[in-house]
C-alpha cells in the first residue's frame, strides 16, 4: 500500500487550511493542492497557514527552513480544483465544506466524475453520514450492488480532524457501508504521517466524538438559558470540576454555535431522539449572527 505524497483539499477555512497545514509540514505531501469557490476565502486561508508557520518558527518549534518548505508545498486552486488535482495526480481528496449534507453530497459526485478511480475520498465531516455522502458517488442508472458502485463507493471514507487541526492530536476514522478495507488502511495511515492518534467509530449520527459531545454543550446552554447558573459559572464548575480545559460554552464559541447548531439538527434528525433536540437559545443565538469566535460574539465576546 503505497503513502499518500499528494493530496487536494476541498475547503480553505479553519478545517481545510489545518488540514493543508499538518499534509504539508508533518505528512510532507510533496503537493496540497487546496480549493476553495470562493477567492478571499481561500487566500485568507493561505494567510492563515503562513501565520500558523511563522508562529512555529518563531517560537522555534519548527526551523525557517522547515516552514519555507512546507508552505512552498501548498498550491491554491480556482475553480476548476478537481481537474487540477486530477491532472497533479492526488491520491486522496479531503472535503471540509460545511456540515450540509446536500453540499457534500453534491461535492462527492463532483469528485467521483472528475478524479481518477483510484483517488480516495475523505469527508471531514463530525456528523453526517458517511454512508450517505458514498451513496452520492454512484452514478445514475448504475446499480448500488453493482461491481461499478462498489468501486465507486468503496473508496469513501470519514476522516474527521478537530478543531484547531494544528494542535489537536485525534482524528476519527469513519468506514462507510461501502469503504472497502483497503481505503480505510490508507486513510489511518495517512492520519498517523500527519501526526495524529486515530480512533475508529461506526457510522452512526455523530460517531463517538459529537454523539457524545453535543448534547453535553446543548445542556449547559440550556442550564443558562434556564437561568440554573451565570455563564461564568457553568464554564468554572467544569473547568476546575471536572479538568476540562475550557468550559462547555466557550468551547461551543470556539466551534462555532451555526456549526453546533448543524451538528444538533443531524443528531436529532438522524436519531429522533428527543435528548438531541437544540437548544431554543442555541438556535435563537445563530439567528442573531452570533456563532461565537469566528464572529466576534457568542456566549463571550471576541
Amino acid at each position: 500500500m503505497s503513502p499518500i505524497t499528494k493530496i487536494g483539499v476541498i475547503g480553505a477555512g479553519q478545517m481545510g487550511s489545518g488540514i493543508a497545514f499538518v499534509a504539508a509540514l508533518r505528512a510532507k505531501c510533496s503537493q496540497v493542492l487546496l480549493h476553495d469557490p470562493n477567492p478571499t476565502q481561500l487566500q485568507a486561508g493561505l494567510k492563515h497557514i503562513k501565520a500558523i508557520l511563522d508562529k512555529d518558527a518563531g517560537k522555534g518549534r519548527i526551523t525557517t527552513a522547515d516552514a519555507e518548505e512546507a508552505f512552498g508545498r501548498i498550491r491554491p486552486v480556482g475553480k476548476d480544483g478537481i481537474e487540477e488535482m486530477d491532472k497533479a495526480g492526488v491520491g486522496m481528496v479531503v472535503e471540509a465544506a460545511p456540515e450540509k449534507l446536500e453540499l457534500k453530497r453534491s461535492i462527492f459526485s463532483e469528485l467521483s466524475k472528475g478524479l481518477a478511480s483510484s483517488t480516495i475520498l475523505a469527508s471531514n465531516t463530525s456528523s453526517i453520514s458517511i454512508t450517505k455522502i458514498a451513496a452520492a458517488t454512484i452514478p445514475a442508472g448504475v446499480a448500488a450492488a453493482s461491481e461499478e458502485a462498489k468501486r465507486t463507493a468503496g473508496r469513501v471514507v470519514g476522516l474527521h480532524f478537530f478543531n484547531p487541526v494544528p494542535v489537536m492530536k485525534l482524528v476519527e476514522l469513519i468506514s462507510a457501508l461501502q469503504t472497502t478495507p483497503e481505503t480505510l488502511e490508507s486513510a489511518r495511515q495517512f492520519a498517523i504521517a500527519c501526526g495524529k492518534e486515530v480512533t475508529t467509530s461506526q457510522d452512526v449520527p455523530g460517531f463517538v466524538s459529537n454523539a457524545l459531545l453535543m448534547p453535553f454543550i446543548n445542556e449547559a446552554i440550556m442550564c443558562l438559558d434556564a437561568g440554573t447558573a451565570t455563564r461564568d459559572d457553568i464554564d468554572k464548575t467544569l473547568k476546575l470540576g471536572m479538568n476540562h480545559p475550557m468550559g462547555p460554552l466557550q468551547l461551543a464559541d470556539f466551534i462555532g454555535l451555526d456549526t453546533c447548531l448543524n451538528i444538533q439538527k443531524v443528531l436529532y434528525e438522524g436519531t429522533g431522539d428527543s435528548k438531541y433536540r437544540p437548544s431554543i437559545l442555541l438556535e435563537r443565538m445563530v439567528d442573531a449572527g452570533w456563532v461565537g469566535k469566528k464572529g466576534g460574539k457568542g456566549f463571550y465576546e471576541y
